[in-house]
């Protein structure tokens, strides 16, 4: 199965997400209570979501340095799937089309599993099973409003 063509979250490495999660409020972005304030936001858009977390957390999580053009860039973008098989199933498509393994398929501390893979040009992709976020028909997330 190669990865699906879904967009399913982009996560915005920040320096402040409390300040950052005010500033998308203020564009009028609506908060899901999915949110772990001062920790993680995730706010619905058209289409997927869009996450603020700390820019140093974020870049430890997907096991890149910080700061360097070849490194980490302030954000990944994430592909949610409905099982740990079929994260598996992506990162071996990912692989078998040059993508650089970044951090390979793992349980994750919040009980979901997940790996990261990096495009030829270096931009992280996340492929991620949550078990505590159901996905649509079209394949995207359903969190709480």
């Amino acid at each position: 199965m190669p990865v699906p063509p879904v967009l399913s979250l982009v996560t915005l490495g920040v320096a402040d997400v409390a300040a950052s999660t005010r500033f998308y409020e203020a564009l009028g972005f609506p908060l899901s209570s999915a949110s772990v304030p001062g920790e993680v936001s995730f706010f619905r858009m058209t289409g997927g979501l869009l996450g603020v977390y700390g820019l140093d957390a974020l870049a430890a999580d997907a096991q890149l340095e910080r700061g360097t053009y070849t490194g980490f860039r302030g954000a990944t973008f994430a592909v949610n799937l409905a099982s740990r098989e079929a994260v598996d199933d992506a990162v071996a498509a990912a692989e078998q089309a040059c993508a650089r393994i970044l951090k390979p398929a793992q349980p994750t501390e919040w009980g979901g599993y997940h790996a990261y893979f990096a495009d030829p040009d270096g931009h992280a992709w996340e492929v991620a099973h949550n078990p505590f976020w159901p996905l649509d028909d079209a394949g995207l997330p359903r969190l709480s409003e």
